[in-house]
């Protein structure tokens, strides 16, 4: 049974501000992850926009953080419960006849941290409070704050939706004082009861997640019954084990010793799950090395996260607790070898699309061509992260195509990603294939499956999958390479349907297509998307070696077929504005989003009054109304049209819908030195296509 896992992402140093013209710290490995929190020591942390879309986008939960912590956050504390206070006289107008508590619990703050989650589009918070809790003797304080938790629990169900979460970071006991427990118990069982699950602090010894496990399953099962009617009652897979990545009090060391630390929560035998504390440690560590860049960064990140081919070294083994025996440990192993790696949503309810972006990059492209081109600082924005591929990390999973019996080795493939070149955006990610020479007969041709991406689909719904690739030139020796996009979902049968033969593109990319349905049955049926890599070489006895570039993977519900009376919607920007500031100094571009119909064609003549089918109708699915993902944002003269002018962005950097701040500051000295500017503005959408310019729009400003 796989555990599940939390992420807590701490601002430790500040060293994560994202700026958009430089790289970062990106968290890319959301596929293993269930929930991610956003963590910073403010009292209140809004996770920022970019990186709620982009855990959205994967399927996974994001949570912000409440904290209390040192003296002066004790007023607050207080607060939190009292809710507000009125600026008039005012009293009960008879006095209480039975005395009660006097730490009152007020909903106020409650509905406000709720109706943030909801307005932001996050999914909750991590409850962090260390700091102590004096009032009433600090039980009754500690015993308010429990209701106080079901009364959060309540308004983020009601406001954020029934997924909402409220998670409850071990540090405070019954008694209102702060004594990090490392394990579920007694004095912190108040406070787990209330909220929807529960973090260890991480500086356990190898026997307390034992206890802890058998702690919970001596519980009466009434106690762990979900309130607000769900009828879903709390697992053991709700209660997180804290691993401090930085190895502070951590068994194991932390680091690439971390992994030693997991074995002990054990999910065969325990069934309990993981929280991380500080994944950035690989970026913190390193950032300041002479030798820093991001790639180098990179690497130590996936070998964490997923693995490397080669041995890792690991930390001496150290005793945590005087009280600890010696504890053996086999070899480094990655994350991934506890996590079970979950495919994206079901693009019926949200579209697939990804161009392999891990959130920063060195240029830009457009189409193939480059928009921005390359700085040495390069560029962040989380906004525009997306799926690596699962499937092809740490190693592509390269199998023989209809070569059944053959005995020779699977060629060797290995899988990064690449900044020199791009479909769209910063990157493409490169697949380099290895293979041996070969004697056999079929040797002059041989093809090999390369899955990319899995994928949960609805069986009987049909769904249009399309990929943009290149294949990279070889000198010596020449390879001739023949690469189809396919579909697979092994023990299930699948009606494929290719659209179109393959597309030429600018770049030399290349465009592929086709429509596919589960005939079976299935719930969540699991599915690959992949290609089918045919080589042939002149020489078949001789090794090669050749690289094709990933650059866009999108799959989405198929679109009906169009007919007299169904009429399918495209996307079009209707108008843009340019509100310039009071100083002169900047302004905000807005705009809106349309659909268009092509006209129609109506008969000559009347229809019979009582003829049951429709002049006209649409498509009624869930995203039939165009949608984007993004916008570019171009400026120039009115004189050179579109492809004259200069790229300056996009939109995602705040998280603001059809809106695009301008700095001139910021923008070239030929943009500045125009009197009279004209914006373009050009959408790309949630399917991965750029909207040709007919469909787009431009609005002129003046300096």
């Amino acid at each position: 049974m796989p555990m599940n896992l939390h992420v807590l992402f701490p601002l430790w140093q500040g060293g994560y501000s994202e700026k958009p013209e430089e790289t970062t710290y990106t968290f890319n490995f959301w596929p293993l992850c269930d929930t991610f929190v956003y963590f910073s020591h403010n009292r209140v942390t809004i996770p920022p926009s970019g990186w709620i879309s982009s855990a959205h986008r994967q399927g996974v939960k994001i949570l912000g953080t409440l904290i209390f912590e040192h003296p002066e956050s004790e007023p607050d504390c207080l607060r939190l419960l009292f809710g507000r206070l009125p600026t008039s006289k005012t009293g009960p107008p008879v006095q209480p006849s039975v005395e009660t508590s006097p730490v009152p619990i007020s909903p106020h703050y409650a509905r406000l941290l709720a109706y943030i989650a909801h307005q932001r589009g996050f999914d909750g918070y991590l409850l962090n409070f260390e700091w102590y809790l004096n009032a009433d003797g600090g039980i009754g304080q500690a015993r308010g704050l429990t209701a106080w938790i079901q009364l959060l629990q309540a308004e983020l169900k009601a406001k954020v939706g029934p997924h909402a979460e409220a998670i409850w970071y071990d540090s405070v006991i019954y008694t209102g004082q702060v004594r990090w427990q490392d394990r579920l118990n007694n004095y912190n069982l108040p406070f787990f009861l209330p909220s929807t699950g529960f973090f260890t602090n991480y500086t356990w010894p190898p026997i307390y997640p034992s206890l802890t496990a058998q702690f919970f399953l001596s519980l009466d099962p009434s106690l762990t019954s979900t309130q607000f009617g769900s009828g879903a009652v709390k697992t053991l897979q709700d209660i997180y084990e804290g691993v401090d990545v930085w190895g502070r009090g951590s068994h194991g060391g932390g680091g690439f010793g971390s992994y030693r630390a997991i074995e002990h929560i054990d999910p065969v035998s325990l069934g309990l799950s993981t929280a991380l504390f500080g994944p950035g440690w690989t970026w913190e560590t390193m950032q300041d090395r002479d030798d820093f860049s991001w790639g180098l960064w990179w690497e130590a990140e996936r070998r964490l996260w997923i693995g490397p081919a080669e041995n890792v070294v690991v930390p001496p083994m150290t005793k945590r607790h005087e009280s600890e025996s010696d504890c053996p440990h086999g070899p480094f192993r990655p994350y991934s070898d506890f996590f079970a790696s979950q495919p994206p949503p079901d693009p019926t309810l949200l579209p697939f699309s990804t161009s392999f972006s891990p959130g920063i990059g060195f240029a830009w492209f457009v189409n193939g061509a480059v928009a921005m081109p390359r700085t040495e600082d390069g560029w962040a924005d989380i906004d525009k992260q997306s799926a690596l591929g699962d499937r092809l990390w740490p190693r592509p999973e390269v199998q023989w195509e209809d070569r059944e019996g053959t005995t020779e080795p699977v060629p060797d493939a290995s899988s990064t990603l690449h900044f020199d070149d791009a479909w769209l955006g910063g990157n493409s990610l490169r697949v380099t294939f290895n293979a041996a020479g070969s004697d056999a007969d079929d040797a002059f041709f041989r093809c090999v499956w390369l899955p990319i991406q899995s994928l949960n689909v609805t069986p009987r719904v049909r769904y249009t999958t399309r990929v943009i690739f290149k294949a990279l030139p070889v000198a010596e020796p020449p390879v001739d390479t023949d690469i189809g996009l396919s579909v697979k979902c092994p023990g299930s049968t699948l009606e494929v349907t290719a659209i179109s033969e393959a597309e030429d593109l600018p770049g030399g990319w290349t465009r592929q297509t086709l429509t596919f349905m589960l005939s079976e049955n299935q719930k969540d049926a699991p599915i690959t998307v992949g290609l089918v890599v045919g080589f042939a070489t002149e020489d078949p006895s001789k090794a090669v070696q050749f690289s094709i570039l990933l650059g866009q993977l999108v799959v989405y519900p198929a679109l009906p077929t169009p007919s007299p009376q169904l009429t399918l919607a495209s996307p079009r920007i209707l108008w843009a504005d340019f509100q310039q500031s009071e100083d002169h100094n900047s302004g905000v571009l807005t705009w809106e989003i349309a659909a268009a119909f092509p006209p129609i064609t109506l008969p000559t003549t009347a229809p019979a009054v009582d003829s049951p089918i429709p002049l006209w109708s649409f498509d009624n699915s869930e995203h039939a109304f165009p949608s984007c993902a993004y916008f570019n944002i171009y400026a120039g003269t009115s004189l050179g049209g579109p492809a004259q002018a200069t790229f300056i962005g996009t939109t995602g950097l705040d998280g603001r819908a059809n809106r695009f701040y301008v700095d001139w500051a910021v923008l070239s000295d030929a943009i500045k030195a125009l009197k009279e500017i004209r914006f373009y503005v050009q959408g790309v959408t949630d399917r991965g296509e750029v909207m040709e310019w007919e469909q787009c729009v431009f609005v002129d400003a003046s300096r």
